[in-house]
């Protein structure tokens, strides 16, 4: 098993910041740097857990299908699994949690995802699966930022 984690400090209230976090379907407002499309399958709402979000990398190549797994509000947290992807991945599940940095009024984001990979793709996976989570932290913050 393979674990990829990856923590960031946003300068954005954690309100602001989970309200664009928790959008299933938001990943390219937030994430444009790697991802151009996303819908949610069947038309269920991008907060119903079960429902599933379908979206392609910014170049086209490659197709993601993601199922949301856990929502909460309040404890900041979502957990999702891939069920089909480009990427070589499998038993992937990964998870987002937010918590409040209450003396600055800040939000402490932490992204992780467990999944098996053959060893010859070890490498471009951690990076790109590091990067999706980096990238969407500093999206995010940004976003939070100057709605605030």
């Amino acid at each position: 098993m393979h674990r990829v984690y990856v923590s960031a400090v946003m300068d954005a209230p954690i309100a602001a910041t989970w309200a664009i976090l928790r959008d299933f379907n938001g990943l390219p407002k937030y994430n444009g740097r790697l991802f151009s499309t996303s819908h949610i399958e069947g038309g269920l709402p991008a907060d119903q857990v079960g429902c599933v979000r379908n979206f392609r990398t910014k170049d086209g190549s490659g197709l993601i299908r993601e199922k949301l797994l856990t929502l909460s509000d309040r404890e900041y947290t979502c957990c999702y699994c891939i069920l089909e992807a480009t990427l070589p991945v499998e038993d992937y599940v990964a998870e987002m949690r937010l918590r409040p940095i209450t003396e600055t009024d800040q939000s402490f984001g932490e992204w992780w995802a467990d999944f098996e990979v053959a060893s010859e793709n070890e490498a471009e996976v951690m990076r790109v699966v590091t990067d999706t989570f980096r990238f969407a932290f500093e999206g995010a913050a940004a976003l939070a930022a100057s709605r605030a």
